[in-house]
């Protein structure tokens, strides 16, 4: 696989940033052969990692630009944001299929109800285990599919009970390095709170050793929060850097 073209912009400031990561990922096939909607191999997906400053919270959209209908997907919307979010998938051509939640959020409202109401044929997506509402709940090792790409469900819980991390296939037709959509479980060197919402430090711990530290150390890791103008992290790197979840459990 060959990355074919990336660029990033980065703002000067955080309560400056709007769209911190403009990504496009093209990915040559090695000629390995996957089950999806258009029968082909190959993936070319388009990223973009978006913040909203009040709670420094980002928004990732992916799609698929080589599949016809250009299916997208956007994990942990923000509903101050969605206006901005929708305009961006408008002027790309993006046909959205899913607005999907790591977690049900404390510090922010989602935007899902408010894309559902502008877009009805959307699906919402989210843990089964959340207790939320959603149009469609998944489960640990369940592979949600947008066009020909693939994301992984993980359960992570110890933020909350219904945590889940998103993480890119590991086929040679998919994205390299694997991507990981870590919510609130995982922050650059840090982790999600654990002093309320059914928190549970030790689940925490234990969820991300085994659920995100497991992938490959060159795995993109991005979090839903960032505090410090950070965007992202690699496994390799938190394994070495990240004091919180590198240290004995006990």
């Amino acid at each position: 696989m060959q990355l074919v073209a990336a660029f990033v912009r980065i703002l000067p400031s955080p309560n400056r940033l709007c769209s911190l990561v403009f990504a496009r990922l093209s990915l040559e096939s090695r000629g390995r052969k996957t089950s999806s909607m258009s029968g082909s191999s190959k993936v070319s997906l388009l990223f973009r990692q978006m913040f909203e400053k009040e709670s420094s919270t980002y928004t990732y959209l992916l799609a698929d630009m080589g599949h016809p209908e250009k299916p997208a997907a956007l994990i942990d919307p923000v509903d101050k944001t969605v206006g901005r979010d929708l305009n961006l998938i408008k002027e790309l051509g993006l046909k959205l299929v899913y607005a999907m939640n790591t977690h049900v959020h404390a510090d922010h409202v989602t935007g899902t109800g408010l894309i559902k109401n502008k877009m009805p044929g959307v699906k919402s997506v989210i843990s089964r285990t959340s207790n939320a509402g959603a149009d469609i709940f998944v489960d640990a090792g369940e592979n949600i599919q947008i066009g020909n790409l693939l994301l992984e469900v993980r359960p992570t819980p110890g933020h909350t009970k219904g945590c889940v991390t998103y993480v890119t296939g590991d086929g040679a037709d998919q994205p390299y390095p694997r991507m990981a959509f870590t919510g609130d479980a995982l922050l650059i060197r840090g982790c999600g709170r654990t002093d309320f919402q059914e928190g549970d430090a030790c689940q925490l711990y234990r969820s991300v050793h085994s659920q995100i530290f497991t992938l490959p150390k060159e795995t993109l890791l991005y979090p839903a929060h960032d505090y410090k103008g950070l965007m992202v992290t690699t496994v390799g790197e938190e394994l070495k850097y990240n004091l919180r979840l590198t240290k004995d459990e006990k």
